[in-house]
């Protein structure tokens, strides 16, 4: 078959899984959540299946202990967290008044150095507020109908061990059914590049979520300290949420300011919010990224935004939390394009190769 032929096949067929998962979207959180899960495990699965144990036994209890500790995480988080919540949201009408009364000192010193057609007034900017606020809700509608509505909580509770387990069980002979299925003759080459994209996913998942737990402890027990009412639960929600580059500093900074506008009496205590948030971000920035993550993604920050947004516009939640992976398997395959075309004729026309040598 020519090589114009192989492409225009897969370039199809890549066109028509795109559309189907589209489609799809809806129904796609605990299949991704599952897929994610068998990959993280399946190491640990091969390991004690070299002991002796054989592939169901070993997956029945690789599976078995995660589903413990996960059991055990939400037993000792969820109780704090959920009361935290419920008394968060009986405040909040408490707590909009005290920032409102916070602000308003603030606009009549802008009101007095500004003219008086520039300079907002208290209704100008609670109907900014508003706006906001509606745009919020309206966005966390989006992302929850589009991949975190009440039916996909409870399949991603339940189906997704289900997945988890038969995945695991079976990675093996998936994988060697799909290297079966690959074009003869670009077989080992194609096996190249899967193993990058591999060794680029496995560093960059498994560092960031190292990550995440450490930003989680952090601001956690950071904003908790200085006396923040709901620190622990911001600070847990930010640390997690920082899987999704960007969210989880952006929340963290802007809702701890925000309760402490509301909460304490002085701008110290916004200053000491401020400050934990900040050096969160140093030590986010200059040490835990560099160390566990590194350059595995090699993606410039803009492609990142970018990849956030596309995939979150597309497929909601679930497109949010894969977009920086999907990104890095894009990256994989832009640079091993990137370096045929430089090899080729299509780049270089007639001219011949440069010798190293000289």
């Amino acid at each position: 078959m020519k090589i114009e032929h192989q492409l225009r096949f897969w370039i199809i067929g890549l066109v028509l899984l795109i559309v189907a998962l589209f489609f799809l979207r809806s129904i796609l959180l605990p299949f991704v959540a599952g897929m994610a899960i068998a990959y993280f495990l399946d190491p640990l699965c091969d390991r004690i299946e070299k002991m002796g144990c054989s592939r169901t036994w070993a997956t029945t209890i690789v599976t078995a202990l995660f589903l413990l500790a996960v059991l055990a995480l939400a037993a000792v988080l969820l109780p704090p967290l959920e009361a935290q919540l419920v008394d968060f949201f009986g405040q909040l009408p408490t707590y909009i008044q005290a920032v409102t009364a916070k602000l308003g000192p603030l606009l009549k010193a802008l009101r007095s150095h500004l003219p008086a057609s520039a300079a907002p007034s208290m209704s100008d900017v609670t109907g900014y507020l508003g706006r906001i606020a509606g745009w919020g809700a309206d966005s966390l509608g989006t992302i929850l109908s589009g991949g975190f509505a009440l039916a996909n909580l409870v399949s991603l509770i339940f189906i997704t061990p289900i997945v988890t387990f038969y995945l695991l069980r079976d990675w093996d002979k998936i994988t060697m059914k799909l290297d079966l299925w690959l074009p003869r003759d670009h077989a080992d080459e194609i096996r190249g590049q899967l193993h990058e994209i591999d060794r680029t996913l496995a560093g960059f998942a498994r560092g960031q979520a190292t990550v995440c737990l450490c930003l989680a402890l952090y601001y956690g027990l950071g904003l908790s300290l200085i006396g923040l009412d709901f620190g622990l639960a911001l600070g847990l929600i930010a640390g997690v949420l920082s899987f999704i580059p960007f969210v989880g500093s952006f929340l963290a900074l802007a809702g701890s300011v925000a309760l402490a506008l509301a909460q304490f009496g002085t701008w110290q205590g916004v200053a000491m919010v401020v400050g934990v948030c900040a050096v969160g971000q140093v030590i986010e920035g200059y040490v835990l990224t560099p160390k566990l993550v590194g350059d595995r993604v090699r993606l410039h920050p803009v492609w990142v935004i970018f990849a956030l947004l596309a995939g979150g516009s597309l497929f909601g939640f679930v497109g949010l939390l894969l977009a920086v992976p999907v990104a890095a398997v894009c990256g994989v395959l832009a640079r091993y394009s990137l370096s045929h075309y430089l090899g080729s004729r299509i780049y270089r026309g007639d001219t011949p190769p440069l010798d190293s040598g000289n």
